[in-house]
């Protein structure tokens, strides 16, 4: 067990300070991105403008949305909804935070795939453009990034899995 943990929060190693601050700014500008501007709107959360929505509580025209993807999704929307909203919020936060990075990033690549085929490419082919599909795969190309090389030096894992990592 603690060798897949060791696997899963060992970032890749870089020589230099300005590789890790490549790594990092991505991250970090994609998390908060992620979280303030698409997750907030649709999730709960203490710096959401929508004054209807409580603490962790789904928008609700969001369930709305996401039963129109089909099954599995019609089947409980409000979890489905809820999971993504959240995944969105929270998880653009840790993210940009670094902590769990690469879980938190498959999470994130599994909701961006499910924005972009389901919602956003009908979208697209209705439009007869690529536009609407733009912010659900620069959030996915992040999201696949952080997969890969992990938090970088400038991540909480780093800090906080320290000893875990030697």
């Amino acid at each position: 067990m603690q060798k897949i943990l060791k696997q899963v929060l060992k970032p890749v190693g870089f020589r230099s300070n300005s590789s890790h601050l490549i790594v990092a700014i991505p991250r970090i500008l994609g998390g908060l991105s992620l979280s303030i501007e698409f997750g907030s709107p649709k999730f709960g959360m203490p710096w959401s403008a929508n004054e209807e929505l409580g603490l962790f509580q789904v928008a609700a025209w969001f369930p709305e949305d996401v039963s129109e993807f089909g099954i599995p999704y019609s089947w409980a929307p409000w979890l489905f909804a809820w999971l993504g909203a959240a995944t969105e919020a929270i998880g653009g936060l840790l993210l940009a935070f670094g902590m769990g990075t690469r879980v938190v990033a498959g999470l994130i690549a599994i909701t961006m795939c499910t924005a972009i085929f389901f919602q956003k490419w009908p979208n697209a082919m209705e439009y007869g453009s690529s536009w609407p599909l733009l912010p659900a795969a620069g959030f996915l190309w992040i999201a696949i990034y952080s997969l890969v090389l992990g938090c970088g030096k400038y991540g909480l894992d780093t800090l906080l899995f320290k000893r875990l990592l030697k």
